[in-house]
């Protein structure tokens, strides 16, 4: 009944509806600039992981002749042809955007200049600079019958010169521009604030000599994103560390699937990319501006411009655990709860830290996915296992785009004395869990962490997530039964409080939204609030939209995709769908049943997606104190009341602003007014 084409959005284009909502972010005049300027630098980042995983997926499709459609009717050809569309739209308000940005930024003395418009003693700094600097670097590459074209590198900025000593000899050459230095440099005692140029303007400006006896009749920067997905076979790769260092090599030099130019009037040097790279007109993107804008982040932390940007946050330690000396004594009263980057992600910290020091801890059982570069989690554990005690690490080394990270600090963990275990053939593990095991007076007593995100230091500055501290004796149970499954070959025949994918997710999710079914049929109403980054799952959506014709009310925050359409009669009138895009990326997922009057709260790792709750390691876990649930609660039903942030989904699948009428409401503004109450510092 619900199983209709018309009743799906499409996974790519939702993506870059959601991208659009980013960019919007750029155009708020009621935002200081840089932090408008760093949503331009966002926006452009995730076109480039699009480019590189789902258009390469998209093309890769068409080239093997597979034409299978997705939940909303389109083949891969059709995507590409849509999703090309609207990428030109938003790059061409990208640089609009950045255009009206950059001027706003000269105002308050911070400049993007070309090497031309600059004075006498700049431009001689300029010069000085080059052949100091930058001219030791270079590497012209000659591209003819005895030069075939370079490889380079996926996201590498080059330039394309065409050269010629008579009418008929035309030759080009590839200058790739040095990736050591800075794209942007500072040209100093200017007199006039901040002033920046462009390392390939320097370059463009300066390289005849490079060229001698011929002379430059064009020369354009250009940059070329390539296939970068790990392709993993997962029933031949027998020791998948191996597996992973060569898919890392691969992902180097994948095939070329965008191709971006500086805007041009000659065609001479378009034609020659193009064909190089066998592309067709609808992979090239001409650029009426810096190529890769992400290179804006260098000035976005400018000291001295405190104004351009938001005012900094502190984020909190909550009252209750400011002056505990020893985490384990608080967590083994009651449940604790944190809120990032609200509350501070030390207490998490401290919590690996204080167990790899505590006499009493026999063993340290954690899972990692995404962890900082320099870890203080990933030391607390070196020192753990150093200190004598059990540590085992499962990690996952097919974090998208951390591979070669994560392979780095597991090492590191390995020659410190723990058990690194490196995933699982066919599942990523996903699920965030670290489990202490304690020698206490009577018994061994376990103490949990389970949350939404990674264990991130940086991150949990910017991502806003959960964090549930717990000595539950069942949860205990579960979590060493979740470790033994992970690492041996036991697989518990039942739970007690844990819901775990990919075994039993997907089934629970769907017996939770069939009773709040059973209740709207009985007259006690349903309701559901879930929160999360994604929702594509078509199982979990046909449940919705059959939860919806019963009479549930379904209030969804989905913060990027969502396939889901709200407001079709007799389908989903009784959906609603908002994204909520600002200061802080929303990741936490959070889920509410009303279950009939007896609520039921829990966090998850997972969104509602095929991969998360069918091909991933994941964890739904419950939230029982009840104080915690209404804390919980209150936090959903402002996100519900936002109006300064949130945009509402229409039935069309586009998305408008939330009106704002009366009372502005900022959700993430007003949580970290609350994190400050919590903690005491706002007691008067």
């Amino acid at each position: 009944m619900f199983d209709k084409k018309e009743n799906f959005l499409n996974r790519e284009l939702s993506w870059l509806k959601f991208n659009q909502r980013v960019l919007e972010e750029a155009n708020d005049p009621g935002k200081p600039l840089l932090e408008r300027l760093k949503f331009v630098a966002i926006t452009s980042s995730n076109l480039d992981e699009f480019f590189m995983i789902r258009v390469a997926g998209l093309k890769q499709q068409v080239e093997s002749g597979i034409a299978k459609t997705d939940a909303a009717g389109l083949n891969a050809t059709e995507q590409l042809r849509l999703i090309d569309a609207d990428v030109r739209e938003m790059v061409r308000l990208q640089y609009y955007y950045l255009k009206k940005i950059l001027g706003g930024i000269q105002n308050h003395a911070i400049y993007l200049s070309d090497v031309n418009s600059l004075s006498v003693s700049g431009r001689q700094w300029v010069e000085n600079y080059f052949y100091n600097t930058i001219d030791p670097l270079l590497t012209p590459l000659a591209v003819n019958a005895s030069h075939p074209f370079p490889l380079l590198a996926n996201r590498s900025l080059n330039l394309a010169v065409l050269l010629s000593k008579g009418k008929e000899d035309v030759q080009t050459a590839i200058l790739p521009v040095p990736s050591v230095l800075p794209r942007m440099i500072e040209v100093p005692d200017q007199g006039v604030g901040k002033q920046f140029v462009l390392l390939e303007d320097i370059i463009k400006n300066h390289c005849a000599h490079l060229f001698c006896g011929y002379n430059i009749k064009d020369i354009v920067a250009f940059r070329i994103t390539r296939n970068s997905d790990l392709l993993i076979d997962g029933e031949g790769a027998e020791d998948l560390l191996a597996e992973i260092k060569k898919s890392l090599r691969q992902r180097k030099r994948g095939e070329a699937v965008r191709l971006e130019i500086s805007k041009t009037n000659k065609p001479l040097l378009k034609e020659f990319l193009l064909d190089i790279f066998k592309m067709d007109e609808q992979d090239l993107y001409e650029i009426a501006g810096p190529i890769d804008v992400s290179c804006f982040m260098k000035i976005i932390d400018l000291p001295g411009y405190d104004d351009l940007r938001y005012e900094s946050i502190t984020p909190q330690i909550p009252r209750e655990l400011k002056d505990a000396e020893a985490l384990f004594d608080v967590i083994r009263e009651k449940d604790v709860l944190l809120h990032h980057p609200y509350e501070s992600f030390m207490p998490v910290v401290n919590f690996i830290r204080q167990a790899a020091i505590d006499p009493k801890v026999l063993a340290i059982k954690q899972t990692l996915y995404r962890v900082s570069g320099n870890s203080s989690i990933v030391r607390a554990l070196a020192q753990a296992a150093e200190n004598g005690k059990q540590v085992t690490v499962v990690v996952e080394v097919r974090a998208r785009f951390d591979e070669e990270n994560n392979i780095l600090w597991a090492k590191r963990l390995e020659e410190a004395g723990c058990h690194v275990i490196y995933g699982l053939l066919g599942f990523k593990i996903h699920a965030k869990m670290a489990l202490v095991i304690r020698q206490e007076e009577t018994c061994i007593k376990r103490y949990v962490h389970m949350g939404t995100g990674n264990y991130n230091g940086i991150t949990a500055r910017i991502y806003s997530d959960m964090s549930l501290f717990t000595a539950d004796e069942k949860i205990g149970a579960d979590a060493s039964d979740f470790f033994n499954m992970l690492l041996g070959y036991s697989e518990p025949l039942a739970w007690n409080k844990l819901i775990v994918a990919p075994t039993g997710l997907r089934e629970s999710l769907k017996d939770m939204i069939d009773q709040e079914i059973a209740f709207a049929k009985s007259g006690k109403g349903g309701h559901i609030i879930a929160k999360m980054n994604s929702l594509l799952d078509k199982d979990i959506i046909l449940k919705l939209y059959e939860a919806s014709s019963k009479g549930v009310k379904i209030e969804l925050i989905v913060r990027g995709i969502c396939a889901l359409i709200p407001g079709l009669e007799h389908v989903s009138q009784n959906i609603m769908v908002r994204s909520i895009v600002g200061r802080f990326l929303e990741h936490h997922r959070i889920l509410y049943f009303a279950n009939g009057g007896k609520e039921k709260i829990y966090l998850s790792s997972a969104d509602w997606m095929h991969r998360n709750l069918s091909e991933r390691v994941e964890l739904l876990f419950p939230v029982e104190n009840q104080e915690i649930m209404v804390r919980i609660k209150s936090i959903l039903h402002l996100m519900l009341k936002d109006n300064r942030k949130a945009y509402i989904m229409k039935s069309d699948g586009t998305y408008r602003r939330v009106y704002r009428r009366g009372k502005v409401v900022n959700s993430q503004q007003k949580l970290y007014q609350e994190a400050q109450e919590r903690s005491g510092l706002l007691d008067f």
